[in-house]
């Protein structure tokens, strides 16, 4: 059986960091796309940054120079580092992986979904 378990959300304050990790089991992704999407109460679910297969990486402009994804391909984990969290932030935080070869942003493209984790940025 193939999951995705994220852990490491919480509450912090404005300005604070947290780190994300999604661990994969029953099967490996290190030749698939993976990404972090986020959902915030009464919005749709939106990208927040990709580990895309060929080891490039792309992030949302909102998060762009203080989120940064990586992977440990021999963990088979993912990890989404935060940092200057803002209120905004403030979501249940997805990890995601698309088997398909050509890399997208779009959530609907991606076949296995962690079960989230809340992230709250409140002082």
């Amino acid at each position: 059986q193939v999951q995705l378990v994220e852990s490491g959300g919480g509450l912090t304050q404005p300005g604070g960091s947290l780190r994300l990790s999604c661990a994969a089991s029953g099967r490996t992704f290190s030749r698939n796309h993976m990404a972090w999407f986020r959902q915030a109460e009464g919005k749709e679910r939106e990208f927040v940054a990709a580990s895309w297969n060929g080891g490039s990486t792309g992030y949302a402009t909102s998060v762009k120079g203080r989120f940064t994804i990586s992977r440990d391909n021999a963990e088979n984990t993912m990890y989404l580092q935060m940092n200057n969290l803002k209120p905004e932030d403030t979501a249940v935080y997805y990890c995601a992986a698309d088997l398909q070869p050509i890399a997208s942003i779009n959530p609907t493209e991606y076949e296995y979904w962690g079960q989230g984790t809340q992230v709250t940025v409140s002082s």
